[in-house]
């Protein structure tokens, strides 16, 4: 097993040396860009913004349960939902979620390539299939992913304050004064620093993935579905060192 796994390692990281080379046409780059951000990211909008508005409303409803003590100020209901959503749930969990719709995406799209002998046709052209293919959806999803992590910070933040204004679990006013205290900026870099590596460990990953599938398709279910697994693991582990590196 330890030997598959430099194995795998190794041919990881010699497909991204193919696929970090300069596009032999940079306008059908930017167009392939532009098109892998739509079907990538755009349409991700909605299933974070769901995601996003409803987990703010239920941390407010779980922090101001746990919150009884009289002497604790109510603001810190939404002092301490800004920082859950904005350390760890708009960048990790949100990951964790395009792991399995974005991932899946990339990797059944090039095994299906794969197996359809689509590749090896590019390459017959003499065509530098890997970085055709695999390097706009690559830096789309790492360039732009930062954009979901606002989107989905805003959003939660908005879902807290529909759950504070319909319920009355806490002031209105208490709510803003949470959200404004002790504001550090540097997080929201840290958060947005995070989401691209995640999604670049993902689109890399599902590509690598799917760019070797075989064995028709249940190949290509299983290179998905392996994607996932190993996307999700990484984006763990990576999220106990970023944060050890960067906030301590």
């Amino acid at each position: 097993m330890l030997r598959k796994f430099f194995i795998e390692t190794g041919r990881y990281f010699l497909f991204l040396g193919m696929v970090f080379k300069k596009p032999e046409k940079w306008r059908i780059f930017w167009k392939q860009f532009i098109l892998e951000a739509d079907k990538l990211i755009v349409s991700s909008v909605v299933l974070v913004s769901v995601i996003s508005v409803f987990i703010g409303g239920v941390l407010v409803i779980q922090t101001a349960s746990n919150m009884n003590n009289p002497f604790l100020d109510r603001m810190l209901v939404g002092y301490m939902v800004r920082e859950s959503l904005i350390l760890e749930f708009c960048s990790t969990m949100v990951a964790l979620i395009l792991a399995g719709k974005v991932g899946s995406n990339i990797a059944s799209e090039l095994g299906s390539m794969r197996i359809t002998d689509q590749i090896d046709a590019i390459e017959m052209m003499g065509v530098n299939s890997a970085s055709f293919l695999v390097l706009p959806k690559v830096l789309s999803v790492t360039l732009l992913s930062p954009l979901l992590v606002l989107l989905s910070f805003c959003l939660g933040l908005f879902g807290g304050w529909v759950v504070v204004a319909v319920t009355s679990i806490i002031p209105v006013a208490k709510y803003f004064t949470g959200l404004k205290y002790f504001f550090s900026e540097f997080y929201v870099f840290y958060s947005c620093v995070k989401m691209s590596i995640f999604c670049f460990m993902i689109a890399s990953i599902a590509a690598y993935k799917g760019y070797y599938a075989h064995g028709g398709a249940l190949g290509v279910g299983r290179s998905s579905t392996k994607s996932i697994v190993v996307s999700c693991i990484l984006i763990l582990m990576f999220d106990l060192i970023i944060t050890q590196l960067m906030l301590y």
